[in-house]
């Protein structure tokens, strides 16, 4: 069963940026794999892919192509996807309506109850990055 899954414009325009950028084929998409942990009650990775791989399913949204693995259609039911770029964060976030705060010790600098963060940085197409050479 595929997700109710909200995704804001920020969002949208991220999401095909990743994609558009990527140098993959038209058809390509956005793999999400979202699992339980951390502060904010998830973990995330993602980046563009050319297809599904095994045991995915294809979830469009306003044109939007995204891959997703059984778990993290599970996690995303009834989440709302939104990217934030402020000057102390930018990323996507994942808004649940249903979770509860935070209850450990670092909730003072946890970022808002159902939202996590992901860097910039960590945007792949599954090959790790070049090596940085000293000069």
């Amino acid at each position: 069963m595929l997700p109710n899954i909200t995704i804001t414009p920020a969002a949208a325009k991220f999401i095909n940026r990743i994609v558009r950028f990527s140098g993959l084929p038209p058809g390509a998409g956005f793999r999400l794999v979202v699992s339980p942990g951390g502060c904010s009650g998830y973990t995330s990775e993602f980046s563009a892919e050319a297809a599904p791989k095994a045991g995915e399913q294809l979830l469009e949204v306003g044109g939007l192509r995204l891959f997703l693995p059984a778990e993290s259609r599970l996690m995303l039911q009834g989440v709302t996807i939104d990217f934030v770029d402020t000057p102390t964060q930018s990323g996507l976030t994942f808004i649940n309506p249903n979770q509860a705060a935070c209850g450990c010790s670092s909730a003072e600098t946890a970022p808002p109850a159902g939202v996590t963060r992901i860097d910039i940085g960590s945007i792949g197409r599954g090959r790790p990055a070049a090596p940085v050479l000293a000069s």
